[in-house]
């Protein structure tokens, strides 16, 4: 935070603000800090009715305040979308209960907007966000109230702790689960929502049946895997060595999960992807069976247990979504438009 400069530039330059609240702000605010346009950011809490509280009364949870980052920009540089998208690749909009490993009340997440034109701005950046996943964004659009800046050490806490920083900020599992949901777009200082357009969807995702109607239909091998989270035999699975080009569904709902264009030999005998083919589709919960900590992962509709996500996947994800092929259907390319799935047609044209 550039103070001498802030005043400098309020003398000349009609500046804005705006105030993001994103899980940690040590997070949020190393996003800002090398925007175009973006005069300072300032970490600090908004949203709660206690004046001036310190950073251990936050974190308990019980003042109401969100862990915020303050954003004072010039708007003939750099526009309030621009910041706003940069907040949204951030950031995971459908983890309701904070970011990554940071959960609690002070880390939800919140754009405070001022005025109509930001609340607009807001409003439709989100729409774009469950339009695109089809899937509820838990991020609030909430008024903003009085700001109060954290204790100095908060401060450019990831310029001046890079070696802390970068510990925290690998061994919460934050750039896995951006990467998971925005690809090539997670992090990015981004003015637009996506290069690519946002596709429609055409199929339809079934209701979950009954237990009753699951063990009729489905194979043991099937059921178990699924509905009570069992692990088939690699090497004896149907997809582990399947090359076929197409996508892979969740076997009870039919939502797409995966693409073959992901698809790589993890020579682990599992299905292995290096990242959804519909992030939406997808949720991940710590898993601590079996004596260690993994990351299961599981369907967004169904519920299905799908398998684990790893962090030794190769390019350009780095992850390796180690899948049942029990819990998926393939559907061919040939197949797509007759099932209802064409519009995945369009990323086999070669």
């Amino acid at each position: 935070m550039n103070i001498a400069l802030l005043l400098a530039l309020s003398l000349t330059a009609p500046l804005d603000t705006a105030t993001f609240a994103g899980g940690c702000f040590w997070t949020m605010e190393h996003a800002y800090d090398d925007v175009p346009g973006v005069i300072s950011a300032t970490s600090g809490f908004m949203g709660g009715s206690i004046k001036n509280p310190t950073y251990m009364q936050v974190v308990e949870g019980n003042t109401g305040h969100l862990e915020s980052v303050q954003v004072i920009y010039d708007p003939a540089k750099v526009s309030y979308e621009t910041l706003l998208w940069t907040f949204w690749h951030n950031i995971d909009p459908f983890q309701a209960d904070g970011q990554a490993c940071d959960t609690g009340p002070n880390y939800h997440t919140a754009v405070f907007v001022r005025g109509t034109d930001q609340r607009r701005a807001a409003s439709a950046t989100r729409q774009q966000i469950i339009d695109r996943f089809h899937r509820e964004v838990a991020t609030q659009i909430l008024t903003a109230g009085a700001f109060y800046a954290a204790e100095e050490y908060h401060q450019d806490y990831a310029k001046k702790n890079p070696v802390r920083y970068g510990m925290y900020r690998a061994g919460c599992g934050r750039d896995r689960q951006l990467s998971a949901i925005w690809g090539d777009e997670a992090g990015k200082v981004s003015a637009a929502s996506s290069t690519t357009p946002i596709r429609q969807a055409m199929y339809t995702v079934k209701p979950k049946p009954s237990d009753a109607e699951l063990r009729r239909t489905l194979t043991p091998v099937q059921y178990e895997v699924t509905q009570h989270e069992a692990t088939e035999r690699p090497f004896q699975n149907e997809y582990w060595d399947n090359h076929q080009e197409g996508i892979y569904v969740d076997l009870v709902s039919g939502e797409p999960l995966f693409s073959s264009l992901d698809k790589f030999d993890s020579q682990t005998g599992w299905p292995s992807f290096t990242r959804p083919l519909e992030a939406g589709n997808i949720q991940e919960k710590s898993d601590r069976s079996l004596f260690m900590e993994r990351t299961e992962v599981r369907s967004a509709h169904a519920n299905s247990h799908l398998g684990h996500v790893f962090d030794d996947g190769p390019k350009p994800t780095g992850l390796r979504y180690c899948i049942n092929s029990a819990s998926l259907r393939f559907i061919p390319v040939a197949r797509l438009e007759v099932e209802g799935y064409g519009q995945y047609l369009a990323l086999f044209k070669k």
